[in-house]
């Protein structure tokens, strides 16, 4: 009997010594592992329906259940708490490359991140429209439309927020195309910003400011927040308009080494974002009225998107180390050019 209490004992021993050690319960039992998905504010809706998705492959592929816990934010800032350790990010899906370009700088992932997965590890792409309010009563057709005197914009702060620096260099290479000047591109978007009416930490803040608060004539965001828009609050009561250039945006994922090496989640962070490039997550994407990288998807779900001519960051800005530190590091032209 003693020998059987004692044995007992040392049995949940074991348990407790196991359940201090991160991921290893799960791993050794198959039941339930936990990853941190540290994303920008306007994607909760598409990897809400992703995790749901890929939850149910992992669990028929390995018998093991996923949780997937999201963080969201405007991208700069949510690149700032994963290098100062706010947020232990198993994976990140920013809005633009610079973020995760500034973590890799902290050595917290490889500098050749983009390279670990097709199209510079961005599994979709979207651009830049315009939301206005029924029946366009300020009749904003383009860009040069939101120059005019009379006309309150409703954009975020590029300081902050991934969407909000799409925002502006749609905006600049608009202008710089039209004229072949930068000096009429700085011009035009000093004109813009004193259009607008607030500026907001992130993108979706600006989809409520404009929305739910009522404020703005105009709110430019990505097409698939647009989208949300209309059938969150009303297609009765808001209507998109595309204008006739806007920028090609590719919002990229990556896995965060350092964080992966400490949780042991290296093997399903990798699973989690190639995930995004299968057929059934590029479905979801479509779905979510983000532009697929599966041609096939993008032709089935061709009226979800704008027929728009879009120009790329190469084309106008060269690269995103290099606009970032033109147009919004400190004492860059955004600091330049805006007044509150």
């Amino acid at each position: 009997m003693r020998y059987y209490r004692i044995k007992k004992i040392m049995f949940f021993a074991l348990l407790l010594l196991l359940s201090a050690v991160p991921g290893v319960i799960a791993k050794a039992t198959g039941e339930s592992v936990t990853l941190l998905n540290v994303s920008y504010d306007t994607s909760r809706e598409l990897y809400q329906s992703e995790n749901a998705a890929f939850a149910q492959y992992w669990k028929k592929k390995t018998s093991q259940t996923v949780i997937i816990n999201q963080s969201h934010g405007g991208s700069g800032k949510q690149s700032r708490a994963v290098i100062q350790g706010l947020e232990e990010a198993d994976v990140v899906t920013l809005a633009l490359a610079r973020d995760i370009d500034a973590i890799a700088e902290r050595k917290l992932l490889s500098p050749n991140w983009q390279k670990r997965f097709a199209f510079n590890s961005a599994p979709f792409t979207s651009t830049i429209l315009f939301v206005v309010r029924k029946g366009n009563p300020k009749q904003i057709r383009n860009w040069d439309d939101l120059v005019k005197p009379g006309v309150s914009v409703i954009t975020p702060n590029p300081k902050t927020g991934g969407a909000a620096r799409w925002n502006y260099l749609a905006a600049w290479g608009y202008k710089q195309k039209q004229t072949g000047s930068k000096e009429e591109a700085k011009n035009f978007i000093r004109a813009l910003y004193r259009n607008v009416l607030v500026l907001d930490t992130g993108a979706r803040g600006s989809t409520m400011t404009f929305a739910q608060r009522g404020l703005g004539d105009v709110l430019l965001t990505w097409e698939y927040e647009a989208h949300l828009i209309l059938n969150k609050f009303g297609a009765d009561k808001f209507e998109i308009v595309a204008p006739s250039v806007s920028i090609f945006a590719e919002p990229p994922v990556a896995i965060v080494d350092r964080n992966v090496a400490k949780h042991g989640t290296r093997k399903l962070s990798e699973a989690y974002l190639s995930f995004l490039y299968t057929p059934r997550a590029q479905e979801i994407i479509a779905q979510n009225f983000c532009r697929p990288r599966n041609p096939a998807m993008l032709k089935k779900y061709a009226a979800n998107f704008a027929k728009i001519k879009l120009f790329t960051m190469t084309d106008v800005f060269g690269n995103w180390r290099t606009a970032q530190k033109t147009h919004f590091d400190d004492g860059g032209i955004f600091d330049q050019i805006y007044a509150p």
